[in-house]
């Protein structure tokens, strides 16, 4: 008789917001996450485009946004990694998540945008294989920085180098590093070595996550390991709006069908809504229509919620 299969391993569904950082609605935007967190939202995103002369820079903005709440948990929805070194962006992910009693993680890109944004600001200029090379050897770097341990970390790679530095300070708790991935390449380094994958709307639909996730699934698998290994998350950028159409720009019914879709066919286990516009209103409709019924919604098909 041969063994039963072990069920696969679902996350917490959580819900969350994800901020662009422009510089021209500072106050808005601490009054939005601390507005998230009243309301129960447990993920803060903020985007990273520092190549963009009217965003702030993220990682500032990110600690001020962790001074001013108290549960949410704050990550670059994702760290452009050519312009942001992998030893120092361990650092500062490591700190801030001491600093904010665990409630940092890690999104991540391979930075595609750098090649006309990025390199003007010093940047190195990457082809897209190299530039997906360079985030695997970024990772390493990473997970090496944050294993903190009295022996020097040496690490000889191709774009990143670790010569014998100390590694530390070890994070408050194991952050996840959630890759940003669309194409076959950057698709199979999610499932065969990240924490989480993290696509978002309009770039990827509903119907196209469904079948990129099966890939993530697949390069799991491939890795030996397990496809639970990888976090599903899901940027929104959308508008509740019952006049409008489209999709996510649309009722609330609409938007709570696809989102249990993606929860019970894609394990999507953390959504995130970036409104365009009436931010606040999007935010209390978010929290007050849509995730509890999305929830109530699981519950009645089995599934934690």
């Amino acid at each position: 008789m041969s063994e039963p299969t072990a069920a696969p391993v679902r996350h917490p569904l959580e819900f969350g917001v994800a901020l662009n950082p422009e510089a021209a609605r500072t106050e808005e935007l601490v009054r939005l996450a601390r507005l998230a967190d009243n309301r129960g939202l447990r993920l803060l995103g903020v985007m990273d485009h520092p190549y963009m002369p009217t965003t702030l820079d993220s990682w500032t903005l990110l600690s001020v946004l962790a001074a001013s709440t108290e549960h949410i948990r704050l990550f670059p929805d994702v760290a452009n990694l050519p312009l942001r070194p992998p030893a120092m962006l361990a650092k500062a992910a490591a700190s801030l998540d001491l600093l904010s009693g665990g409630r940092v993680e890690l999104g991540l890109g391979a930075g595609a945008a750098v090649q006309h944004g990025g390199g003007g600001m010093g940047g190195p200029r990457r082809s897209m294989k190299e530039a997906i090379e360079a985030l695997e050897e970024g990772i390493a770097v990473i997970r090496r920085v944050w294993a903190a341990s009295d022996e020097p970390a040496v690490y000889d790679g191709k774009h990143y180098r670790l010569e014998g530095v100390v590694p530390g300070p070890a994070p408050a708790h194991p952050i996840g590093v959630w890759v940003g991935a669309y194409g076959p390449r950057m698709v199979e380094l999610t499932g065969r070595l990240a924490d989480g994958w993290l696509p978002s709307f309009p770039y990827l639909d509903p119907a196209a996550f469904l079948k990129v996730n099966k890939s993530v699934d697949d390069s799991a698998v491939a890795a030996s390991r397990s496809p639970s290994d990888v976090r599903r998350l899901y940027n929104i950028i959308g508008r509740i709006d019952p006049a409008g159409s489209g999709q996510f720009n649309d009722g609330p019914d609409a938007w709570i069908e696809r989102l249990v879709e993606l929860a019970v066919e894609g394990q999507v286990s953390g959504f995130m809504i970036t409104p365009m516009a009436d931010h606040d209103r999007q935010i209390e409709v978010f929290t007050a229509e849509i995730v509890p019924a999305v929830r109530e919604a699981l519950s009645k098909e089995g599934v934690a919620g």
